[in-house]
């Protein structure tokens, strides 16, 4: 890539080039330099690969990765290529195996990636064979570094990554623990989707609560996230991770409402136990939506828990998968409201299905016209932390840290 056909706008905190998100160049350069550089990835929840053997398949970036409990106290990440012709050799989403087979050659390899079995490695009949200086200990699948906090587990491609818990610091960390505090977490259930957007809209998205009490009928009408209620934007020291936190309202009009267009007054819901709500985590705080940059979304909403997953294909798309979740302990109650309100989210979710069609609409808008560019001065055009919702600080400040690790700076 070539600094030098790109500048940033003058006006670097308030805009954005449309370029950052059609530019095959930059989208190769981001995922050498993001998502396969000094960054935790989401892979998946330790309660999806219970027993040894169990495994999980997903991708990091473009790169297929194998999620597997190698041990009983030990989950290991290994790409899904083999050693020898660079084969992706698991397809299954999930299964139990003794060990990682090819089925091209049969090269087998243990739960930890290690090469354990080559066919023929000594020949036949004193034919053939692999070289005297083979040694298997050289051939073994890539292994990611792991770490797994609080029942969700995180690798990262980069020796350089520092320890998750300073990854977030110590502010995210406490939003982190108050949802993932350490109890058994058990999956309700899957959605995946295709969404034909630039990867970042989608943590643009979530950073953004200026949209939530316009664009969503749900939220605006019921009052689970508007700009009338008690609020507040937290940005991390790096600027790379964000969270929404706001408090659940009534269903009402008022002042603020008269410039939502789309309240409307008089929806009504036929099964009204969606709205079942009941407060559950410390305070009165009733959403909080966590983006760890660049690959996860960690949703609380009223009492409905998911992650994200943000996969790029590409600079004009990505796959994003959604997985419902809830305490292992949990009452079947509360299990049963927790799969009721997950309704609300995935790709046909009552609100979610809003925000998959305005990226897509989004991705349409600016293709043609890569040297134009996005305003964000929502809030002004400062980066700091906020009390209200009426803002674009946290797309601001995610921006100063992608132009840090991607090396741009602002034209003079």
């Amino acid at each position: 890539m070539s600094h030098d056909s790109h500048a940033w706008p003058a006006d670097a905190d308030g805009r954005v080039p449309y370029w950052v998100y059609s530019d095959p160049d930059v989208y190769q350069a981001e995922l050498e330099k993001i998502w396969y550089g000094p960054h935790w990835l989401y892979v998946g929840l330790e309660c999806e690969i219970p027993d040894v053997g169990d495994f999980k398949t997903t991708t990091l970036g473009e790169r297929p990765v194998i999620m597997v409990r190698s041990a009983p106290d030990e989950i290991s990440v290994v790409e899904n290529r083999c050693a020898h012709r660079g084969l992706k050799f698991c397809q299954e989403r999930f299964g139990n195996r003794s060990d990682l087979l090819c089925p091209y050659h049969q090269w087998s390899y243990n739960l930890r990636g290690e090469l354990t079995g080559v066919p023929f490695r000594r020949g036949v009949r004193r034919q053939g064979g692999m070289p005297a200086d083979f040694d298997p200990k050289m051939h073994g699948l890539n292994r990611l570094r792991v770490e797994e906090v609080n029942g969700v587990v995180w690798a990262t491609f980069s020796d350089e990554t520092p320890p998750f818990r300073e990854y977030l610091g110590e502010r995210f960390w406490k939003h982190y623990t108050r949802v993932y505090d350490g109890r058994k977490l058990q999956v309700l259930g899957y959605n995946r989707q295709h969404i034909p957007g630039n990867w970042k809209l989608m943590q643009e998205n979530i950073k953004d609560p200026y949209h939530a009490s316009l664009l969503h009928v749900f939220f605006v009408t019921f009052g689970l996230f508007r700009a009338d209620q008690k609020s507040a934007v937290d940005i991390d020291e790096t600027g790379r991770h964000g969270i929404l936190i706001s408090r659940k309202g009534e269903k009402e009009a008022n002042d603020v409402t008269s410039d939502m267009r789309n309240f409307q007054g008089d929806l009504r819901l036929e099964d009204p136990r969606i709205m079942d709500v009941v407060q559950e985590f410390p305070g009165e705080d009733t959403v909080g939506m966590i983006t760890i940059f660049p690959s996860v979304i960690l949703q609380q909403q009223i009492n409905s828990l998911t992650t994200r997953q943000i996969v790029p294909k590409g600079p004009d798309g990505f796959d994003f998968h959604w997985t419902h979740w809830t305490y292992a302990d949990d009452t079947e109650e509360m299990k049963l409201r927790r799969t009721r309100q997950a309704n609300l989210f995935g790709p046909a979710g009552f609100v979610s299905a809003d925000d998959g069609e305005v990226i897509e609409f989004s991705q349409q808008g600016f293709a043609a016209s890569p040297d134009e560019a996005a305003v964000v001065t929502m809030g002004g055009r400062e980066i700091e932390c906020t009390d209200h919702m009426v803002t674009e600080t946290a797309i601001r400040a995610m921006y100063r840290y992608w132009r840090k690790v991607m090396g741009y700076e602002h034209a003079e």
